[in-house]
C-alpha cells in the first residue's frame, strides 16, 4: 500500500515539474540535426530527448536481459550434463581391492 502511494506522489510531482518548466520554457529553440534543422519549443526537444534516451535504455537492458537468459540456458544444460555423468559414475559397480 505504501509502495502505492509512493509512485502516485513520485508521478505527482514529475508531472507538476514538467507543468512548471513547460510554463517557464515556451520559447523557440532550433535543433540542428546532421541532415535537417527542426524548429520547436524548449519543452518538446526535451520531451523527445528524454523518450530517445529512454528507449535506448530500454533497448540496452533488453539485450544485457537477452544475453543473461542465454548463459542461463547454456549453464542449465551444463548442470544437467554434470548431474547425468555424476549419476553415472554413482551407479557403477566398485572395483574389487583384491
Amino acid at each position: 500500500m505504501f509502495r502505492r502511494i509512493a509512485v502516485l506522489v513520485l508521478i505527482a510531482v514529475v508531472f507538476l515539474a514538467v507543468l512548471v518548466f513547460t510554463y517557464h520554457n515556451k520559447g523557440p529553440v532550433d535543433v540542428h540535426l546532421v541532415v535537417t534543422e527542426i524548429n520547436t519549443t524548449v519543452s518538446v526537444a526535451f520531451a523527445v530527448t528524454f523518450a530517445l534516451g529512454w528507449l535506448f535504455g530500454v533497448a540496452c537492458m533488453g539485450f544485457f536481459a537477452l544475453r543473461l537468459l542465454n548463459e542461463k540456458r547454456s549453464l542449465k544444460r551444463s548442470l544437467r550434463m554434470s548431474e547425468t555423468e555424476v549419476s553415472s559414475l554413482r551407479n557403477l559397480p566398485l572395483a574389487d581391492a583384491d
